[in-house]
């Protein structure tokens, strides 16, 4: 009997995969199907991964993970580039990787066309919710109209949806009658030990600068708190990064670290004594496990699930001011942040670890695919 086969829909994901010591933007679901595609392997699965031709060769393999090129990022004429290239040199892809699951994590065309796919050729489909907006009709982050129907046609035809948290289950049902099941996030453990680096950075904040991250909110709370030491890193539009050196410039306790690559960037958490998100919206963020693992309480207007409050992983706040009062609170009780940092930092470790949640997939895979009848390739 053969091992299992799943393929990860991850078309950026071959710089973080080849090792690649990139400040270019990397998304958090890049990291997450890096991640677990390394804990499946571990595992004994089967693993490939789609990603765009960068001109590697079409089919290629990194740590026993195998890499299919479906076409290059730029390519095609426009307008027409979106059958071909695109969706012609997707499904060529998705049958050279010849698995027995095809898992998708970005709210997009290919949501729809993985679906197609997986119904066409007999296939499953596991869809994840990377944020809570997958789960919104029309708050998808999806330029036109045509492409959030197809992304809407694949939602519906997922065999298994993956969510993060309850709240975003409740969405889902809500908007567009499905269930899902819970995974959680993976998280990669510090590489060094995090108690003989020195915490010289007072409040960290990560992310890349977009409206809903709400960069410009750090800034004021780095004036407002004139005697913390704040550290920011991210990019984005040049607009922005520009803004934020000017900020840096203006306020002598706030450093703009610029974008910084993913494997760098835990480096600054281990620095760190804090993190802040000032996100308005999110779904669960990679930033909340790399901050516990390591033993960083979060102080945040996002709370998931209502974990940060209900498990003391930091505080959960409702307002700028409570923000304000809670991070000068907590920088100057050293006590406390240790506190909460080893409640949160075993929190992530139970429940975060690449095995157990890699594991607990497989676990769910088996048993939702196991209970339905044998897939039989269909027209839809």
């Amino acid at each position: 009997m053969r091992r299992s086969r799943i393929c990860i829909i991850g078309l950026e994901d071959y710089g973080l995969l080849q090792g690649e010591s990139t400040t270019r933007y990397v998304g958090g679901e890049t990291v997450q199907h890096v991640l677990l595609a390394r804990a499946w392997r571990d595992l004994g699965v089967d693993l490939s991964i789609i990603v765009y031709d960068h001109g590697q060769p079409r089919v290629s393999e990194i740590d026993g993970i195998r890499l299919i090129a479906a076409y290059p990022p730029d390519a095609g004429v426009p307008a027409l580039r979106f059958v071909h290239p695109r969706i012609t040199g997707m499904l060529a892809a998705m049958r050279e990787a010849d698995a027995d699951i095809y898992y998708q994590s970005l709210a997009s065309v290919y949501t729809g066309v993985t679906a197609w796919f997986c119904r066409r050729y007999g296939k499953h489909f596991v869809f994840r919710i990377a944020s809570d907006a997958y789960c919104i009709p029309g708050k998808q982050l999806i330029r036109f109209w045509r492409d959030r129907k197809i992304y809407e046609y694949g939602l519906k035809r997922a065999d298994l949806i993956v969510a993060q948290t309850q709240y975003q289950q409740r969405l889902l049902r809500t908007h567009y009658g499905l269930e899902s099941q819970i995974a959680n996030l993976v998280v990669e453990p510090p590489r060094r030990r995090t108690e003989r680096v020195e915490r010289d950075i007072d409040v960290l904040w990560v992310s890349n600068f977009r409206p809903v991250k709400r960069p410009e909110l750090v800034v004021e709370l780095a004036r407002r708190l004139p005697d913390l030491r704040f550290c920011v890193v991210g990019g984005g539009p040049e607009r922005d990064q520009q803004q934020m050196l000017r900020a840096a410039a203006e306020l002598s306790n706030l450093h703009y670290a610029g974008p910084v690559a993913y494997d760098a960037v835990g480096e600054y958490f281990d620095r760190a004594k804090l993190f802040v998100n000032t996100s308005s919206l999110e779904g669960f963020p990679n930033t909340f496990v790399q901050a516990w693992i390591r033993g960083l309480p979060v102080v945040t207007f996002f709370d998931p699930d209502g974990l940060v409050a209900k498990r003391g992983l930091g505080v959960a706040v409702s307002s700028f001011e409570q923000m304000v009062d809670e991070v000068a609170a907590l920088t100057r009780d050293a006590d406390r942040r240790t506190a909460i940092g080893n409640v949160a930092a075993a929190f992530a470790t139970e429940n975060f670890s690449m095995r157990a949640v890699a594991g607990h997939y497989l676990n769910l895979f088996a048993t939702q695919f196991a209970e339905a009848s044998p897939v039989q390739p269909q027209m839809v």
